[in-house]
């Protein structure tokens, strides 16, 4: 097995990351949002890509998700782990949480979702579009490890890279949301396209706008909270990965031979 993680921020400590080497790679799409850290967590092949790249300067919009998932899948990935900040939709879901995300609502507008857009036309079921298996592994160890998780929660992804208005938010909590971010469709779906095992630990930072009353999210906000769970993430993710195991009955890998229509 190799893993991919996508995220980036305090995975490269090479405290963590054992034997690091940088891959150049390229691929149909271009190149990943950022050259492509290989090393081993406890015995295990490790690609870590930086979503917005090294220093963040890639807003959420304009992220290679194709190129991304692509590139791991090359390498020879067999699932990815990947690491989102997110604000909370739900009183019972604070800043500091994990959510172990199982499904999401999509309000993007501006991303190629899919690698089909030529000659054939891909339909992937998307009823459950994170792995079980891997989702139950990451909330499990983060139950042993005593941090504060939530085993499951939809994901609203907007376009940004600006953040909700209020009465967005609120509606956002309306139609189901649990939390919100700006970067998980459609890597989810990418993913699952690729026959990749695909789970995502999201960070909660702060509370969005809905709260009447209260100050609105700021960037500022974000990263503090973000950088107060660095280490938490890495220790979570550090524990986990030597349990991953290759679910051979999972859909997510036989997903797309019954997805694709082809005139052929």
């Amino acid at each position: 097995m190799k893993i991919g993680i996508i995220g980036g921020s305090g995975l490269e400590d090479p405290k963590i990351l054992k034997n690091q080497t940088i891959l150049e790679v390229e691929t149909k799409y271009g190149r990943p949002s950022s050259a492509i850290l290989k090393g081993k967590i406890g015995g295990v092949e490790v690609f870590i890509i930086s979503r917005h790249g090294k220093k963040h300067t890639i807003m959420p919009t304009n992220v290679p998700y194709r190129a991304n998932i692509l590139a791991l899948k090359n390498l020879g990935c067999t699932h990815i782990i990947a690491t989102t900040a997110c604000g909370s939709l739900r009183e019972e879901i604070k800043p500091g949480d994990f959510v172990i995300l199982d499904s999401f609502i999509d309000m993007t507008r501006k991303r190629a979702a899919t690698f089909y857009d030529e000659d054939v036309v891909c339909h992937i079921p998307m009823a459950e579009p994170f792995c079980e298996n891997l989702r139950k592994l990451l909330y499990d160890t983060a139950q042993i490890l005593g941090y504060p998780a939530h085993p499951k929660g939809a994901v609203v992804t907007i376009e940004g890279p600006r953040f909700s208005t209020r009465a967005e938010s609120l509606m956002f909590k309306q139609l189901g949301g649990d939390v919100i971010n700006m970067s998980t469709v459609p890597e989810v779906v990418l993913a699952r396209e690729a026959g990749l095992h695909y789970a995502s630990i999201a960070m909660v930072t702060d509370y969005d706008c809905w709260r009447i009353g209260e100050k609105a999210v700021e960037i500022s906000d974000v990263f503090n909270i973000f950088s107060k769970n660095v280490e938490k993430v890495q220790k979570l993710i550090l524990k986990a990965l030597p349990k991953i195991k290759d679910y051979r009955t999972c859909p997510c890998k036989t997903d797309i031979k019954k997805s694709i229509i082809s005139k052929f």
